[in-house]
């Protein structure tokens, strides 16, 4: 039977109920094999999946570009979400953010020719520009909608306050934010301002970007060795937190990937998981968790067996986090 769909908040469009970040497939966590991320996107497509997450700044503009050759012919079938404000160097580090409403459509110019298209679904700020009113980067971005230019209207990594400011000049589709068993910050404020606006979580991160899956950085390049909770210091605790919910998965006949996604999941049809998948076993392995059904005694187990008390490390180092409207 196929999959549900569900709703990105009141004002946005169905996406199948798993998204795909496309990320990895521009060297974030270390090389990726082209051939077999298009691959991926393509059998994404096939099942069903129409939401693609990306960002103008991943890989410089290459997840965009890598994006556009893997539509080619299949546009129809997807619903582009791009993050773009992100300013970055030559050697790859991150500058700071832009959402200043001349940066906005100076911006979305780029991404409409290296994605070939002529819109895009759902265009959102990587983070909020601290300098510029939520009001001016959103009213910018609903100049593009009213141009055809944008569909829909998104956010990231925003908080409670600037969530009802931005939703207030323009309606918010979704909001993306890091969500997890591992990361439940938003459920104090922000999930509750969210359903109380109509907007939807696109939840990433929802595996702690491999950590809940018992993955670790390997290769050069891989932004995970700069993230506390990869930290050889906290090595010890959080393996503990992952052998538990591999037990636990293992109760299940499930992969410790699988359960976390079915939790995001099971929070409510509002939240959206957009995992990164760099390969179809990658892609199989987290539909497969659209099969695991969890009673509320299941729930209640996972987050008191695996919450941010067990894990070590916060989710950005100091700076990143200090730049995070969502954490303010």
């Amino acid at each position: 039977m196929p999959a549900a769909l569900r709703q990105l908040g009141a004002h946005g469009p169905s996406v199948f109920p798993i998204g795909l970040g496309c990320m990895g497939m521009s060297g974030m966590y270390g090389p990726a094999d082209e051939t077999e991320s298009i691959s991926t996107i393509h059998a994404a497509l096939d099942t069903g999946v129409n939401l693609l997450d990306t960002g103008d700044f991943y890989g410089m503009g290459h997840n965009e570009l890598l994006l556009a050759r893997a539509l080619r012919g299949r546009r129809h079938q997807a619903l582009l979400s791009v993050k773009f404000g992100a300013l970055r160097s030559p050697n790859g580090a991150f500058l700071g953010f832009d959402g200043r409403p001349q940066a906005v459509k100076n911006f979305i110019c780029y991404s409409l020719q290296r994605l070939n298209t002529d819109y895009i679904d759902i265009y959102r700020p990587a983070r909020v520009d601290p300098s510029v009113p939520i009001e001016d980067t959103i009213g910018a971005i609903a100049d593009l909608v009213r141009s055809g230019h944008v569909r829909y209207i998104g956010l990231s990594e925003a908080g409670a306050a600037t969530l009802r400011r931005a939703h207030a000049t323009h309606p918010i589709a979704d909001l993306q934010i890091e969500y997890s068993l591992a990361s439940r910050a938003i459920e104090a404020q922000i999930l509750p301002a969210a359903r109380n606006l109509g907007i939807a979580i696109t939840a990433y991160g929802v595996l702690s970007r491999g950590l809940l899956s018992g993955s670790k950085p390997a290769a050069s390049g891989d932004i995970r060795s700069h993230f506390p909770r990869f930290a050889p210091a906290n090595e010890v605790q959080n393996a503990k937190a992952v052998a538990a919910l591999a037990d636990l998965a293992a109760q299940r006949n499930a992969t410790p990937a699988q359960l976390a996604i079915a939790w995001a999941l099971a929070k409510g049809p509002d939240i959206v998981p957009i995992p990164g998948a760099r390969t179809r076993a990658q892609l199989h392995t987290a539909l497969a968790a659209l099969d695991l059904e969890l009673t509320p005694e299941e729930i209640n187990l996972l987050e008191q067996t695996v919450n941010p008390s067990a894990i070590a490390g916060a989710r950005y180092n100091p700076e990143a986090m200090a730049a995070l409207d969502s954490e303010r």
